[in-house]
């Protein structure tokens, strides 16, 4: 992939990473007085769609992943981490990160592996948590900030070295 290609990608991506990270802000009172609420029922894991590779280009080119993927997969579990973590706490944009992370996954399709790599991380952030909490505690809204927070710096640093 070149590196203009990779540039006309970001502004999609930056706009997915930054809008997820800026509506997921609730107010910390309100959410203290909630009552714990139910046990969250486990969403179904993200899973990559298999891309079609022509068998002769697969085999003799390989690019080089791009400089942000480890970033990108980072933010992927942050964003796996932040569903479980927002449906728990009964947040307003709970349902919305699973179609956050499909979106950042289609936009970052550049082949199987890499679309595995990231619905993985994702996967893993959320059962991470899924295994610890089962009620909505202060220290799951001190997680959810810091992965917030976490987030929010992670979009800002892909776009601002690689976007275009």
């Amino acid at each position: 992939m070149s590196a203009r290609g990779a540039r006309r990608r970001f502004p999609r991506l930056l706009a997915v990473c930054l809008l997820a990270a800026a509506s997921a802000h609730v107010s910390s009172a309100a959410r203290a007085q909630r009552a714990p609420l139910p046990p969250v029922r486990e969403a179904p894991p993200v899973e990559s769609a298999p891309v079609q590779e022509p068998e002769a280009e697969a085999e003799t080119i390989r690019t080089p992943p791009p400089g942000y993927e480890n970033n990108l997969v980072r933010l992927s579990e942050v964003m796996g981490a932040l569903s479980f973590l927002r449906a728990l706490c009964g947040a307003p944009d709970a349902p919305e990160w699973h179609g956050r992370m499909a979106a950042l996954i289609d936009s970052e399709s550049r082949d199987a592996e890499t679309r595995a790599r990231l619905a993985g991380a994702f996967n893993q952030g959320y059962r991470g948590f899924s295994v610890t909490y089962r009620i909505c505690t202060d220290a799951a809204q001190v997680s959810v900030a810091r992965y917030l927070a976490e987030g929010e710096r992670l979009s800002r640093a892909i776009a601002a070295r690689f976007g275009g």
